[in-house]
């Protein structure tokens, strides 16, 4: 197997707690890895370190952590990154411009009838699969979904979980992390409040 991401000794402080130490991780190519764990456990601050949005901690020993990617990386967060005062179509094409021409599945993520829509506007579920649509849009090869199921209904779950799998079928990779139930069939799974000290 290729392998898609390696990272050794990651380590998150907050002040004088630690979330996590000298954590290692790797990942082969059509891999998924469900991250779970309790609220402050520091899901969002690994998903953010493996992004490249923020620096591991160094360890007790000194040590400095390392990510090495096989590959392009695309986080979806909280955070759609698009513009709000834009209809959705314009916002979305800022990005195509940037990253160039992916072919993305806008009846299939249910947001071709709101192209016209500025963002502000849309739901919170109705911004989420925006936010799909500007992550896949990016062609990359490893996925970031920190808490992709929030503002979701059924229907919209159930799409993530069918895009995560095709896309590990091609050979790509996922790290998700969710609070709500989500089918990762095949996926390893890592506690990260096990790894808290």
């Amino acid at each position: 197997m290729q392998s898609a991401l390696t990272a050794k000794a990651l380590s998150c402080r907050r002040g004088d707690r630690w979330l996590f130490e000298a954590l290692d991780l790797s990942l082969d190519a059509g891999e998924a890895l469900y991250l779970t764990g309790p609220n402050g456990a520091g899901k969002t601050s690994l998903m953010r370190m493996l992004a490249g949005l923020l620096r591991p901690s160094p360890t007790l020993q000194g040590m400095m952590g390392t990510i090495a990617w096989s590959g392009s990386v695309a986080m979806l967060d909280e955070r759609p990154a698009l513009d709000m005062a834009l209809p959705l179509g314009e916002a979305l094409a800022f990005w195509r411009d940037i990253d160039g021409a992916q072919d993305v599945p806008f009846e299939r993520l249910g947001i071709a009838p709101l192209l016209d829509v500025p963002v502000r506007y849309l739901s919170t579920g109705q911004k989420k699969r925006a936010a799909l649509a500007r992550m896949m849009g990016q062609g990359a090869r490893n996925w970031l979904l920190d808490e992709p199921l929030n503002g979701l209904d059924v229907a919209g779950v159930a799409l993530i979980e069918e895009l995560v799998a095709e896309h590990c079928a091609r050979g790509g990779t996922a790290i998700v992390t969710s609070h709500q139930p989500i089918r990762l069939p095949g996926a390893r799974q890592l506690d990260i409040g096990t790894q808290a000290l």
